[in-house]
């Protein structure tokens, strides 16, 4: 799996990582954010899993910025990041990589997981609170209001977005208290390229089937465990099921799990280790 020339868009702190994980001997992790957040996210499942024997690495989506003051400096370096843009970057990390990843997405980086794992490349796939792929037909009224901040302006499409607070209590934060949510939107929110929101909305009408199609048939795709959020408004337990009634199909291993009383924060907030705890598990029984 291991290739001889690195991928141009990789970072060279990327590169590093992808080296030290091959020179780790151990099975890596590879974790994938999704909007409104960058790859330093993980870092408490990063060391939760490397506590746990794995070598992990976060790859960011191509070009982001390298801390959150700086990502809020530039927005402008969101814009025009595409669905499959993202996947591909991720799948040259994985292709140099000695030996096959668990995949690991929270959100849009759910869907990319799903996507990885489509490919036959990871070894075992969670994918938390998933933005939908094609295929996935309920569409919430709560999934459309934490969206609307990008779809409610057609010109978002070609930018990087932003929330506001209250933008983000409503789409991540509703089962937080007000200082807890404020704390995550300080630490935690950048802003997001809004093609990739326009290119799920429009995935189910597009005939040719838009950069959200997932390979959910191959027989290679591995384990698949779903994690929901019981209350996420961004991705309600309706898409979730939705997804997971097609992964299901698959002759591979599929499992879902609903958390009770989680929202689109569930892997940042305090309740993290929880959701944490479920995905190592699934992890380790399917890389022993």
């Amino acid at each position: 799996m291991s290739s001889t020339e690195p991928a141009p868009a990789l970072a060279e702190w990327e590169l590093a990582e992808i080296e030290k994980a091959n020179a780790s001997g151990l099975v890596p992790v590879v974790f994938v954010h999704g909007l409104w957040l960058l790859s330093s996210s993980w870092q408490k499942w990063r060391e939760l899993f490397e506590d746990n024997g794995y070598a992990t690495l976060a790859p960011g989506w191509p070009d982001d910025p390298a801390t959150v003051a700086e990502a809020r400096e530039h927005p402008e370096t969101f814009a025009h990041k595409m669905v499959q843009q993202v996947t591909d970057h991720y799948l040259a990390a994985i292709g140099m990589l000695s030996q096959s990843p668990a995949v690991i997405g929270h959100s849009f980086g759910g869907l990319i997981a799903q996507k990885i794992a489509g490919e036959g490349v990871a070894a075992v796939t969670v994918a938390i609170d998933a933005a939908p792929f094609k295929g996935v037909l309920p569409l919430p009224i709560s999934a459309l209001k934490s969206a609307a901040p990008v779809l409610g302006h057609p010109s978002s499409a070609g930018k990087g977005v932003a929330l506001t607070l209250e933008q983000f209590k409503y789409a991540w934060a509703n089962n937080l208290d007000d200082d807890e949510a404020r704390e995550l939107f300080e630490t935690y929110h950048v802003p997001a390229a809004g093609a990739p929101l326009f290119q799920a909305a429009t995935a189910n009408f597009n005939p040719f089937g838009g950069e959200t199609k997932v390979d959910s048939k191959n027989p290679d795709r591995g384990p698949l465990l779903i994690i929901a959020g019981a209350t996420d408004n961004t991705v309600p337990l309706a898409i979730t099921n939705a997804s997971y009634k097609i992964q299901a199909k698959n002759p591979g291993i599929t499992v879902e799990t609903v958390i009770p009383d989680r929202g689109h924060s569930l892997t940042i907030d305090h309740g993290w280790r929880e959701v944490a705890d479920t995905a190592l598990a699934f992890v380790q029984e399917h890389t022993a």
